[in-house]
């Protein structure tokens, strides 16, 4: 959807037009805008001011060096992993773990992928490590200094970033993948040892006839994440 059309969007409709876009077209971003978006993402708020967030964008050779050189760890097998964190709690619990169960299967099944085909399931879990297309690549890390009230921050300064995108008629899907292999990542992109990899940011224009773009993402009622006291009902 061309920018002049979006510009105007409510935050509101921001929030419902974003998505986590799994497949992207080959059309170039524009870097004004790139540059326009995360000029206003600076906004975001920030505990004791400290804007903890630091990015790294990427696209064109140095995007396929970092593709290329997590593929090698990938082929490694479990050999290859460098998990900068546990990207989901160990012993995970319901509702928690249905609800990533639930949206596992929704997306298979938006691309007619049974359980039972593994290879199938394999070959669309891969395109995670290739941007699943995007042109760009966005790389969110600190510094080690940094504890948990600073990754707060960096997640609303993502929001920010994801929101501005779709007013800008483009499209993202936050890949904490990368994270799996951290230590590549950061050499690839030579961040030192003092920098921890949060996770990636998929950028790009939505492939608006692909089926993994289409399916509906539910979210929980409220009566399930507020509790509401001291107001009339």
């Amino acid at each position: 959807m061309p920018a002049t059309d979006t510009l105007s969007l409510s935050v509101t409709e921001s929030l419902h037009r974003r998505r986590s876009v799994r497949a992207f077209t080959g059309e170039p971003v524009d870097p004004a805008v790139l540059e326009a978006v995360f000029a206003a993402a600076q906004r975001a708020p920030s505990g004791g001011n400290l804007q903890p967030w630091q990015a790294t964008l990427v696209t064109g050779a140095p995007w396929q060096a970092v593709k290329d050189a997590v593929a090698t760890r990938i082929a490694m097998g479990r050999e290859g992993y460098q998990p900068e964190y546990d990207i989901y709690p160990r012993g995970l619990t319901d509702p928690w773990e249905s609800r990533r169960f639930g949206v596992g299967e929704a997306l298979y099944a938006s691309l007619g992928i049974p359980r039972e085909d593994k290879s199938a399931r394999l070959g669309q879990f891969m395109q995670n490590y290739r941007g699943f297309g995007a042109p760009v690549m966005l790389f969110l890390h600190c510094s080690r200094l940094m504890g948990p009230p600073q990754w707060s921050d960096m997640g609303m300064w993502l929001q920010s970033v994801m929101l501005l995108l779709v007013e800008h008629g483009l499209a993202s899907c936050p890949q904490e993948c990368w994270a799996m292999y951290g230590a590549t990542v950061r050499e690839a992109l030579g961040l030192g040892e003092e920098q921890i990899l949060f996770t990636g940011l998929a950028i790009g224009h939505a492939d608006g006839d692909a089926a993994v773009n289409q399916w509906p993402v539910p979210r929980v009622g409220l009566d399930e994440v507020i509790d509401w006291r001291g107001f009339d009902q």
